[in-house]
């Protein structure tokens, strides 16, 4: 499945969405960075600080999400990758998994990419298997056009879910 960058959070996420407005520039392109890796996306959507609220942020960055160029978007998917199912999948899945991911980075020159945002966790290998299969067969313009699509579900549902994060651990005193 897609790599969803749930990884640490940057330290100025800790402060929530004013910190993210008040950030240096750099911080807040690199909190942007690791949702979406297109420098001219996280420059926009930075740019546009301040925002009065993540929805107005997420509104921002679908805007820019939108707007990507083809070399945005190349940069962009080339920082992404496919990664295994749970390791307590069965062999079986982990193999026609493996075999779906080469198939599609072999037709299309880089990693597939799909939101599984509101997929519960026990139906994502499922439903990856079948976007990879049903989009096989698509002509390379058509793919990078779902693509872009894609990519922009994921940086939204990266970009809400850091500040979810963010405010639930400031709110915990964690």
């Amino acid at each position: 499945m897609p790599t969803q960058h749930r990884g640490p959070v940057p330290h100025g996420t800790l402060r929530g969405l004013a910190g993210f407005n008040a950030a240096a520039p750099a911080e807040a392109e690199a909190l942007l960075l690791a949702c979406c890796h297109s420098h001219r996306w996280a420059e926009r959507v930075a740019a546009h600080r301040p925002y009065p609220t993540v929805d107005a942020l997420l509104a921002a960055a679908d805007e820019a999400g939108y707007d990507l160029s083809r070399a945005d978007l190349d940069e962009a998917l080339a920082a992404e990758s496919s990664a295994l199912p749970h390791p307590d999948a069965p062999p079986a899945a982990r193999t026609a998994l493996r075999a779906a991911h080469a198939a599609y980075e072999s037709g299309f020159g880089h990693a597939f990419v799909i939101s599984l945002d509101g997929v519960r966790p026990g139906e994502r290998l499922d439903r990856v298997l079948a976007g990879i299969r049903s989009r096989l067969g698509n002509e390379p313009e058509e793919e990078r056009v779902i693509a872009a699509e894609e990519l922009r579900r994921l940086a939204r549902a990266r970009l809400a879910f850091r500040f979810s994060e963010a405010l639930t651990l400031r709110h915990t005193g964690s």
